[in-house]
């Protein structure tokens, strides 16, 4: 089993930058694949960001490409969203994934752990 959780949302204005954190803990978290989704009120789940187990693949959303950066600290067992250049359409909960496996992984049925979420507000 592996616990995920979240951290380094708020409020932000439009224009403005955050950087979320999603911290693992667990057995066996050496070859672990981790996703980045969002969900705004009365919308589905939807696919933001996606690292490979090594970050030597990365996958975006066209919505955040160009604003948006994923990371992660293996040594640290965390990954990052970087936010830049936010949007009031980017007001979501966003979620950390993860799930074990070698590659990427870009669809939400694909992933097995799920963070609690963390809310991220942007005003106009």
């Amino acid at each position: 089993q592996v616990q995920l959780v979240e951290s380094g949302g708020g409020l932000v204005q439009a224009g403005g930058s955050l950087r979320l954190s999603c911290a693992a803990s667990g057995p066996s978290l050496s070859r672990i694949a981790m996703g980045w989704f969002r969900q705004a009120p009365g919308k589905e789940r939807e696919f933001v960001a996606a690292i490979n187990w090594s970050g030597s693949i990365r996958d975006y959303a066209d919505s955040v490409k160009g604003r948006f950066t994923i990371s992660r600290d293996n040594a640290k067992n965390t990954a990052y969203l970087q936010m830049n250049s936010l949007k009031p359409e980017d007001t979501a909960v966003y979620y950390c994934a993860a799930d074990r496996g070698l590659r990427l992984k870009v669809l939400k049925e694909e992933y097995d752990y799920w963070g609690q979420g963390t809310q991220v507000t942007v005003s106009s």
